[in-house]
């Protein structure tokens, strides 16, 4: 048993009589179906209809549970780098050991010119005329 259940015995009750609630109920329309004139094609939705009032008999008698507090928000990240001081000249210096690659004429820049007598296509035949 829950602690709520404890706390309040009544909605334990209106689970307990649910089932037996519904079971009369289709055997009353089976009764009609079988005994009458209404067939159960026609009486099929007073099962909706018991259904609907012990949905609203439970949430009648269940005390409304207390409202959620809202989440807390995240906290700021906590970030534990801290930057050099900047040298006397005012512009820091990169920290990158490696030196800058060449230049190999990209977008912006000039390609180195070949060499004299080096073809520029390489598809071109690299021999003289034969």
């Amino acid at each position: 048993m829950r602690d709520r259940d404890r706390n309040n015995p009544t909605p334990s009750i209106i689970r307990a009589i649910r089932g037996p609630i519904t079971l009369i109920t289709i055997g009353v329309l089976f009764a009609l179906n079988n005994f009458t004139q209404y067939s159960f094609d026609r009486t099929w939705p007073v099962l909706l209809i018991v259904f609907g009032l012990l949905s609203l008999l439970r949430r009648s008698i269940e005390p409304v549970p207390p409202p959620q507090p809202p989440p807390a928000p995240f906290p700021p990240p906590q970030y534990s780098y801290t930057a050099p001081p900047p040298p006397s000249g005012g512009y820091t210096q990169s920290t990158y050991a490696q030196a800058p690659p060449a230049a190999k004429g990209g977008f912006g820049t000039s390609a180195a010119r070949p060499a004299e007598g080096t073809p520029t296509d390489p598809a071109a035949p690299t021999g003289g005329p034969q």
